[in-house]
């Protein structure tokens, strides 16, 4: 948009267009503005979008150029097919790091989704999937990257990392994520990390499980009848004939994990034990974790429930809400830059705090009322 405060121009105006000069009949940023408007309004695709420029054209009138009127759907998806998927990121950074209140000790999660239908069996490319950092104290995605098609998270994690500020953070990733040079890569960005043990480090596993449940299983005391320093937190929800009860555990003795000193700046293991009852019925399972956190289960304990803010507050609202695994965009970078227009509308949905009701409510009224999607985008 040609309007200085709207944040497109603000923080998309040096997005390298990707088409010949010949070929532009619109302008990239009327291109992207409209797209978005559409996808924060329930458009999921090239024809809504289409479609919702038409239906608004009096009022894109007002903030865009519209030189030759709304672009087709085909234009829509020719230039999203065509867009560097990095450089879209960037810009992307540039305008959430402006929205983003960054505090001391804030919890980053990055977790990968897999864009489901976007596999293309034809040419037999694979489902595009994109590792993103949810920041869940302001309820934003702070960034994404999307896992190349030859690779995996393990690779997209580090290129994801070093585009955040992470400064005082403390890190939060899933066992994929485990990983000694993702640790120190943390480390030397200056902040903490809470990482999940699974077998896909097995040496460390196997000697973090088998100390923690030794430990629980003889109440902190070992063998020479020694107690074991170690801080204990624990939280209960009931709800709808559930009850769970979620026991931490956090110690800094390090003693029997061998290789603790290739992981940088390790400080304490933990372990989560989730007890549930439903319906007379209990059932108990166990998570593992490292930290460069002192030993402070609480502390643990919040990074922890936090993560899982990424399944709540992000991905699930991507694909019941933004339907992300219908979507069978497919061609070339489009995938991946209609995840990113997602997230750019989740975000703006999100900022927008003018009035308390859901993503879908929100969506609808965008939808519904001009003014209200004039709100979210000029917040």
């Amino acid at each position: 948009m040609t309007t200085p405060q709207h944040p497109l121009a603000a923080h998309f105006g040096d997005l390298p267009d990707p088409r010949l000069d010949r070929t532009k009949r619109h302008s990239l940023l009327d291109i992207l503005a409209i797209a978005l408007a559409a996808v924060i309004c329930g458009g999921d695709g090239f024809a809504e979008m289409e479609d919702f420029g038409n239906a608004r054209l009096e009022w894109f009138s007002k903030f865009l150029e519209l030189p030759n009127g709304i672009p087709s759907h085909d234009t829509f998806g020719r230039v999203l097919s065509m867009l560097d998927p990095t450089e879209f990121t960037r810009c992307f950074l540039a305008w959430t790091s402006a929205l983003q209140e960054k505090t001391e000790g804030q919890i980053v999660s990055l977790d990968g989704k897999q864009l489901r239908r976007s596999f293309d069996k034809a040419s037999g490319v694979p489902a595009v999937i994109m590792v993103s950092a949810w920041c869940q104290d302001n309820s934003l995605v702070l960034g994404q990257v999307k896992v190349d098609d030859k690779s995996n998270e393990i690779t997209a994690i580090p290129e994801l990392l070093r585009l955040l500020d992470l400064a005082g953070c403390t890190v939060t990733i899933d066992a994929a994520g485990t990983q000694r040079e993702i640790a120190h890569q943390i480390v030397e960005q200056e902040a903490n990390y809470v990482l999940a043990v699974k077998l896909n480090q097995p040496e460390l596993h196997a000697d973090v499980t088998a100390f923690l449940d030794n430990s629980i299983a003889n109440r902190w005391v070992d063998y020479h009848g020694e107690p074991i320093e170690h801080s204990h937190f624990e939280t209960r929800d009931a709800d709808h004939g559930r009850i769970e009860t979620r026991r931490y555990w956090c110690t800094a003795d390090l003693s029997l994990v061998h290789g603790k000193a290739l992981w940088s700046a390790l400080r304490s293991i933990a372990v989560v034990e989730a007890e549930r009852i439903v319906d007379g019925k209990a059932s108990v399972h166990r998570r593992y974790y490292i930290s460069s956190l002192p030993p402070d289960a609480k502390l643990i304990a919040h990074a922890i429930r936090q993560h899982w803010g990424i399944e709540n507050s992000l991905h699930w609202v991507l694909d019941m809400s933004f339907r992300e695994d219908e979507s069978r965009t497919r061609r070339d970078n489009a995938p991946a830059n209609m995840a990113t227009l997602r997230h750019v509308a989740i975000n703006m949905l999100r900022a927008e705090k003018s009035i308390k009701r859901s993503i879908n409510r929100k969506r609808l009224l965008a939808a519904w009322e001009p003014w209200y999607l004039e709100r979210v985008l000029i917040n």
